[in-house]
């Protein structure tokens, strides 16, 4: 991921990054398949893609948590 594409995260709402984290997930196990068979060219793909995972997991997280806070505050 680039550094606009992460910037980027933040900007996106849950269903939207809902969607990029299956796509990566696919993309993931994909990876995992072609390194079993050979085939995989590049194998730090299968960490970028970890990692992008996790990036996608935390920007969700984050929403999560602000938006139990600003509902507690409110309260």
């Amino acid at each position: 991921m680039k550094r606009n594409d992460i910037k980027a995260l933040a900007t996106k709402n849950s269903a939207q990054l809902q969607e990029q984290l299956q796509k990566l997930m696919v993309e993931l196990s994909q990876a995992k398949l072609a390194k079993k068979a050979g085939k995989l060219a590049n194998l730090r793909s299968i960490s970028i893609f970890k990692d992008d995972i996790a990036r996608v997991k935390t920007v969700l997280r984050h929403q999560v948590v602000v938006t139990e806070v600003t509902e507690g505050a409110a309260a």
